[in-house]
């Protein structure tokens, strides 16, 4: 893999910074895109090169992507990372992760600079709550049924990728994604500081979850294994309760007592819609909303990613236990907790 150039795209993000990591340690040349106001705080190696990739504007990125061409190349493999998780209206979900993101694989077409792979992040949202009568695992060959924008948006871009004749696409639908720099699961842990555990729903729950160094072992796995024209599924490989990771949490922060708070699904609902309608009055995003709801009302996140093992060797290092102790261990050590 040495002296291959390799971009990633959001790499100023949790994922992308440590995609990010992995390219350095694998020996890529490895680009950065960024843009103008991203913050650097995560990408101090002196090794990084940058790129500034603005997808919201075609000229300007069109503009970049020719210069670099002619001064440096073209990208071997390309790692799209970028995207939002949250946004102030749903509408931008769709132009930002699929219109963008369409609109760079078009660009790259246009100036003949389409690499040799182009690994999606996608997630394992674009399935929706199917199965959760029997709670068997999602499967590759079942019919995507997203009820939230941001899956919606996610499917969107999938179905577009692989509708292009021999385009080299490998995607990954990576379960509940967790580690250092996560600010989501953060929140939890912060909570449980405080001696609050916060629930939804009453009916089991069966999560799944994937430390951030194992995804990236596994597109890195699928790199070096040249995998094209497949989609991967990524967890530890164990299935969890609702209460797991929060026990977890309270055991690695030596939390003596919490308060459970369980919120039935219909209170949780009303507080999403009024969380969201007031986020949209103020102008901005908001934690809770209804596409936040019906993630945490999803009762079976529990997938088969038994290509990912035989095809790409894939061997998560990291179980729950395990991972949340590193995580936690990073929020002290930089005083987020």
């Amino acid at each position: 893999m040495k002296n291959k150039n390799i971009l990633i795209t959001g790499s100023s993000g949790f994922i992308g910074s440590f995609l990010v990591e992995g390219a350095l340690d694998k020996g890529f040349t490895t680009w950065a895109g960024v843009r103008k106001t991203s913050s650097k705080q995560y990408l101090q190696n002196s090794s990084i090169q940058f790129i500034e990739i603005d997808l919201a504007s075609y000229e300007e990125l069109r503009k970049s992507l020719k210069k670099h061409k002619e001064t440096h190349g073209v990208f071997d493999v390309i790692i799209h990372c970028a995207g939002v998780t949250q946004c102030k209206n749903k509408k931008e979900f769709y132009h930002i992760n699929y219109e963008q993101t369409k609109s760079f694989i078009e660009t790259l077409i246009e100036l003949d600079m389409t690499p040799k792979q182009f690994v999606f992040i996608s997630t394992l949202s674009v399935f929706g709550p199917i199965k959760e009568a029997c709670y068997t695992p999602i499967r590759e060959s079942d019919t995507p049924q997203p009820n939230t924008a941001y899956g919606l948006s996610k499917l969107k871009t999938e179905q577009y990728i692989q509708s292009i004749a021999d385009f080299p696409y490998t995607i990954f639908r990576p379960t509940g994604v967790y580690g250092p720099r996560e600010k989501d699961y953060y929140m939890m842990a912060k909570s449980i500081k405080n001696h609050l555990d916060f629930s939804v729903g009453y009916k089991p729950q069966k999560l799944t979850f994937v430390y951030v160094k194992d995804l990236v072992n596994a597109v890195f796995l699928a790199i070096s294994k040249e995998k094209t024209q497949r989609t991967y599924f990524a967890t530890d490989g164990k299935v969890y309760t609702s209460r797991t990771f929060s026990d977890l949490i309270q055991k690695e922060l030596g939390i003596s007592f919490l308060v459970r708070i369980k919120c039935p699904l219909f209170i949780l609902k009303v507080i999403s819609l009024f969380a969201e309608f007031f986020s949209m009055c103020l102008g901005r995003s908001s934690t809770l909303n209804s596409d936040k709801y019906k993630i945490m009302k999803q009762r079976n996140w529990k997938c088969d990613q038994t290509p990912t093992i035989e095809e790409l060797g894939y061997q998560p290092q990291y179980d729950l236990s395990k991972g949340v102790k590193e995580t936690i261990d990073w929020y002290k050590k930089e005083q987020w907790l």
